[in-house]
């Protein structure tokens, strides 16, 4: 009765383990979703990338932190870029808790001039900027300033962007 025992115990444990090296394994990774220099035609990534937390998003954009984190950022990923050595951009992807939380500030930022664009679940481009929503994330690609080509190559510095979400 006791070899039995002790047979049990040493299944439950094997089964215990197998479980937790399952679970281990299915653990989200972290999303990478800047694009290297020279992955999307003419874009070159000029900086190192910048992560805020939730609690220190006020340091990135401070007087705004507020809407973002009542609507569930996690995190608040940054780098800048620069298209063919004249324009320059920088692209803010901000993780949320799901997928309503990116909805939310999406559709508050939605503004009169916006030309809807198909990236993510909802897009919309402006002259210097393209704003996108996919799943639990909001990106944000703003440029500095306009140039003659500047819509297109921001549209697809976006898609760039978005095949890595």
């Amino acid at each position: 009765m006791i070899f039995h025992a002790k047979k049990w115990m040493w299944d439950a444990i094997a089964v215990a383990l197998v479980a937790a090296a399952a679970v281990t394994g299915c653990k989200k990774t972290t999303v990478d979703p800047f694009p290297a220099s020279d992955v999307v035609a003419g874009w070159q990534k000029t900086s190192d990338t910048r992560v805020f937390a939730a609690k220190d998003l006020w340091q990135y954009i401070d007087g705004d932190a507020e809407q973002y984190v009542k609507a569930g950022v996690v995190s608040t990923s940054t780098s800048d870029y620069k298209y063919q050595n004249q324009l320059e951009a920088v692209v803010d992807v901000y993780t949320m808790g799901d997928s309503a939380g990116a909805h939310k500030i999406f559709a508050n930022d939605e503004s009169k001039g916006a030309k809807s664009v198909q990236l993510g679940d909802a897009g919309v481009a402006y002259e210097q900027s393209v704003t996108f929503c996919k799943g639990p994330y909001l990106v944000r690609i703003v440029a500095y300033e306009s140039a003659p080509d500047g819509p297109q190559a921001l549209l697809a510095l976006a898609r760039g962007v978005e095949t890595k979400l």
